[in-house]
């Protein structure tokens, strides 16, 4: 036993070789039970002072600073001789282990373990189908969430104009000044400060710093203000600007397309616009293959410059070749596709000109899917240019479409038209409609065969027979026509600055009419030709909903009307109408229009063909064809000539809007519009706007209102009133 206590011993000598400075500690600074004295304590116990000088009992005695030193093991001076060898010390007895039999017996048995639960064995349910139901106690109520609110500071951005488009961004400014605790304020002011940093990099202040700062305001009030403070630092100019690419023709004219020059900040907005501009002007220019690499920018922080160099692949200068085109569902063949294109083949090749070509062929709406681009050929153009085609990759679409429109207004009642539409039925573009109105006071069919693009970009031949009834207060009437025309008109796809038509009509017309010789109605049969014209010139913004510019019309027909006896006369209509923004929301909206009948007598023309006013497309506030003079019997007789003024005031918000309106107008007898003895009407409408245009409801009223007319007037229809 003593041997295995001395073994220990040396090995704890041994480990004190290794903290000699922390043994001198221990002798140099004793303390209670290391030989030093004890002093006493004023408050000390006296009992527990006795037995701190008494010591505690030690199992051996002090080892002396000399013999402790002897024992210590000498080191080599030698730092890279090996560890000397540990004396053998003897190694500990083995024991043996003990028999099971032996263990067990020391052991305390246990009784054996209860039968598992059945429960236990089952298969956990799929997780899909694991639901989990909010625990109800009975008389508590749900935690309500609580929330603190916060305001939000910017300092610093004001300076640069940042301090906008951050608040328009801001997380915290999302939040609505709103928050569950002050650590979601503090991690929303964290995405603040990246956002700061990275709307300042974008305007060139590249060393520019932002931090957050959270205090309560005012103090133990429970709110909270975030304050995001920005130091932008200097501005970053660009030092050199270098694009790396092959030279063009003309020269320089990248350089004058990125247009990017030393000294000019290093704004994102600014370089990226800059390359855009190159992406959309070369190929407009004659490069269709031009690809922009990646830019690269390198800064000194010294100098506050950077160095910009862009590479772009021009590819080869090129000019307009054939059309090809493909697809397993085809709609128009080569030569259709030649009729639509706005180049010739052989000029310099223009982006623009290909876009306009893929317009064209999505106004048919015949396609699916519609593509067009330049394909090289390697075939050497004009000008030391390379010849591209266009390849039109095509997909049919539906054909045939139905569509309705209705519309109330007062004196007029209901009027609803339908109509079906097979547009390819005679390719190219030779499309069938059948059209049908039914209405209080109008009823008729109508087919038409159409083909656009007839021989001509824009250019429609259409001819059409159609049967009415019409029922209105100036006169009934049963009428047949056929007519043919030539047009080019604008779509909401297809918007023209010049349309126009021109053509023939036939039409025979039973009527009844009063007849002043005979001093009551009768009926009579007219048979009339007409060649009808129309020139228009639009330069508005929108073809449905126009909120600038203008648009001038006029009609001129020469026709020919035969009861008996046939007399020929012209009917004549200009009309102009002016679009001004006051504001973003407001639009002033005017119309003016003029007709005159010369060559005839009123009584002789069929009353199908006289002017009358009134109603929504012309004086609001009164009723349809209810202006002019009147018959003994009180109805509407038309007259040969009228003038129509009307001022709009549209005011939007969102998809709604308000109109006020004041309308204007005047039927005479004779052939020129006097301005005298003019009506007005005054009402105010509302507006939904919708993606195929707005729909409009439209109330107004008689100004000085004469016995027989109407108190209120109701309009409902789709489209602006002019």
């Amino acid at each position: 036993m003593r041997k295995g206590v001395t073994a220990v011993w040396f090995a704890a000598l041994a480990g004190t070789a290794f903290l000699p400075g922390v043994a001198c500690a221990q002798v140099s600074d004793p303390g209670p039970g290391q030989g030093a004295p004890v002093k006493k304590l004023p408050d000390s116990d006296p009992q527990e002072t006795q037995q701190a000088q008494q010591g505690a009992p030690q199992d051996e005695a002090i080892v002396p600073d000399a013999e402790f030193e002897a024992a210590l093991p000498r080191l080599s001076d030698d730092i890279n001789a090996p560890l000397e060898p540990i004396p053998d010390m003897g190694k500990p007895p083995v024991t043996q282990p003990a028999t099971p039999g032996s263990v067990t017996s020391q052991i305390e048995s246990f009784p054996p373990p209860a039968a598992e639960a059945p429960e236990f064995a089952q298969p956990l349910i799929p997780l899909a189908e694991f639901k989990v139901e909010p625990v109800k106690i009975e008389g508590v109520d749900d935690e309500k969430v609580t929330t603190i609110r916060y305001t939000v500071a910017v300092e610093g951005l004001d300076k640069i104009g940042l301090e906008d488009k951050f608040r328009d961004l801001s997380a915290l400014e999302d939040g609505d000044g709103k928050a569950a605790n002050a650590a979601m304020v503090a991690a929303r002011a964290r995405e603040d400060e990246k956002l700061a940093v990275r709307l300042m990099h974008s305007l060139g202040y590249y060393d520019g710093t932002a931090i957050s700062t959270i205090e309560q305001n005012p103090k133990n009030s429970g709110n909270v203000r975030a304050t995001i403070t920005a130091t932008p630092g200097a501005l970053y100019r660009l030092a050199k600007v270098e694009v790396v690419s092959t030279p063009t023709v003309p020269p320089g004219l990248l350089d004058r397309e990125l247009n990017l020059n030393p000294g000019d900040p290093i704004q994102a907005e600014r370089v990226q616009g800059a390359e855009a501009n190159v992406s959309l002007r070369l190929p407009q220019q004659g490069y269709p293959f031009t690809k922009v690499g990646d830019r690269d920018i390198l800064l000194d922080e010294e100098t506050h410059t950077g160095d910009y160099t862009l590479p772009v692949e021009l590819g080869p200068r090129a000019s307009f070749g054939a059309i090809v085109t493909e697809g397993r569902r085809q709609v128009f063949d080569v030569d259709h596709i030649n009729i639509l294109r706005r180049y010739k083949p052989g000029q310099l090749y223009d982006s623009r000109k290909v876009d306009d070509l893929r317009e064209a062929l999505i106004a048919t709406s015949l396609f699916s899917t519609v593509s067009v681009e330049p394909v090289r050929t390697g075939e050497v153009g004009p000008d030391e240019t390379e010849v591209v085609d266009l390849l039109v990759r095509q997909n049919r679409g539906r054909a045939r479409t139905l569509a309705a429109e209705v519309g109330y207004s007062t004196g007029q009642g209901f009027r609803a038209e339908g109509s079906w539409t097979h547009r390819n039925l005679f390719p190219p573009e030779g499309a069938l409609i059948a059209s049908a109105i039914l209405g209080t006071q109008e009823q008729g069919v109508t087919g038409t065969f159409r083909r656009s693009n007839a021989g001509q970009r824009d250019r429609t031949f259409q001819a059409s027979a159609s049967l009415n009834h019409s029922d209105f207060a100036a006169f009934e009437s049963y009428t047949g026509s056929v007519a043919v025309r030539w047009s080019r008109d604008s779509t909401p796809i297809w918007q023209k600055r010049w349309t126009y038509f021109y053509g023939a009509e036939i039409v025979g017309s039973n009527e009844d009419r009063y007849n002043f010789s005979a001093g009551g109605r009768d009926r009579g049969t007219w048979l009339i030709a007409a060649l009808p014209t129309f020139i228009g010139y639009d330069a508005s913004d929108n073809l449905l909903n126009p909120t600038r510019g203008f648009r001038l019309k006029a009609n001129v027909s020469p026709e020919t009307s035969v009861r008996g006896a046939a007399r020929p006369y012209a009917r004549l209509m200009v009309e102009g109408t002016v679009y001004y923004p006051v504001s973003s929301s407001i639009v002033l909206a005017g119309r003016a229009r003029a007709g005159s009948i010369p060559g005839v007598a009123r009584d002789d023309l069929p009353p199908s063909r006289r002017y009358y006013a009134g109603g929504g497309g012309s004086v609001r506030g009164f009723g349809y064809q209810e202006l002019g003079p009147r018959s003994p019997d009180g109805r509407p007789v038309g007259g040969r000539a009228l003038n129509e003024f009307a001022i709009e005031a549209r005011y939007r918000f969102g998809n709604y809007g308000i109109v006020p309106f004041v309308d204007a107008g005047q039927v005479y007898e004779g052939i020129y519009p006097t301005l005298r003895n003019m009506r007005f009407g005054a009402g105010i409408g509302g507006r939904l706007y919708t993606n195929f245009g707005p729909l409009r409801v439209d109330v107004a009223t008689p100004i000085a209102r004469k016995p027989g007319e109407s108190r209120i007037s109701l309009y409902i229809s789709i489209g602006q009133a002019f």
